[in-house]
């Protein structure tokens, strides 16, 4: 990440401010900060932007200079996002997507339409000199509205773990469409699908697909709709193969009686959480992402 940030502005000639992390801890200094500096662009995981939003410190953002908004690195929740663009409206807004394996983004989306709040947010199409694909469990490419999971190759796509051959071998691998010569392509292990006007819509990763009550389910799918809700600020699902339970943890200040009621309403019967673990706030790792191993370990030490 460091890299993109540094060689971007140096080659368009232009400032790399590091905002202090701190500020991110007190949204209510952090806006004055970016007016302060005249920041024009942003690049920030989706849990900094919610966080923002949430905290209520969009109300009065005065922020004429930021007008590119970029977000990468896990699922932008559509909600907090709508916040943004209506207190920024005239900003440029892009939803960057891309594993380390493939130098970081591979597919990218200008927000050019209104999206409702129970709405994913696509991850658009192929970078210049990236080529992205969908392939199902039988190895043809899906169909629109088919989840499969997402191959891709390109100029970006990496040769391979360090001094790991046998994880390199299950992710780099031959491209299944191609048998006239050698050609290595990347298994990301994400599934996503085309939806009719041809944009690629991220459902989840491959690993949160469970299989509960005789459904397959992605974890995913129940995030983006519990995300929509009234009085949620993030949530995250996870789930308890011991007991075969759909755990949602979330923010907010909804009551698990309301969040029930609502997501009864949203959710087939079979895709509704078994238990809602309320949270002050929400575990965040060493990248700012939400901490789904710490949640998973709580899950473990409880059981």
């Amino acid at each position: 990440m460091s890299v993109l940030d540094i060689f971007q502005t140096i080659k368009c000639a232009g400032k790399l401010i590091i905002i202090p992390k701190m500020l991110f801890t007190f949204p209510m200094k952090l806006i004055p900060y970016l007016k302060e500096k005249e920041i024009n662009t942003i690049y920030w995981v989706p849990s900094a932007m919610c966080q923002v939003a949430n905290m209520g410190a969009l109300v009065c953002p005065e922020l004429s200079t930021l007008h590119t908004i970029l977000f990468a690195g896990e699922v932008m929740p559509t909600k907090q996002l709508n916040m943004w663009r209506k207190a920024l409206p005239n900003a440029m807004y892009a939803n960057l997507f891309g594993p380390t394996e493939v130098t970081d983004i591979c597919t990218y989306y200008i927000l050019d339409r209104e999206l409702k709040d129970t709405e994913s947010v696509p991850i658009g199409d192929a970078c210049d000199n990236m080529n992205v694909f969908i392939l199902n469990n039988e190895g043809k490419q899906t169909e629109i509205f088919e989840p499969g999971e997402m191959y891709v190759r390109g100029s970006s796509v990496a040769y391979g773990y360090y001094n790991n051959p046998e994880k390199t071998s299950e992710a780099f691998v031959q491209n299944p469409l191609n048998t006239a010569y050698p050609e290595i392509v990347y298994k990301t292990g994400d599934l996503v699908y085309r939806n009719e006007i041809d944009e690629i819509i991220y459902v989840s990763r491959k690993d949160f697909q469970i299989k509960h009550m005789g459904y397959r389910i992605e974890l995913g799918e129940i995030e983006t709709v519990a995300s929509s809700v009234d009085g949620i600020d993030r949530v995250c699902c996870m789930y308890d193969k011991l007991n075969s339970h759909i755990v949602l943890f979330y923010t907010g200040c909804i009551k698990a009686n309301e969040l029930k009621k609502s997501l009864r309403k949203l959710l087939p019967k079979y895709m509704l959480p078994n238990k809602y673990n309320f949270l002050d706030e929400m575990p965040l790792n060493l990248n700012g992402k939400i901490d789904r191993n710490g949640l998973l370990k709580s899950i473990e030490e409880d059981a």
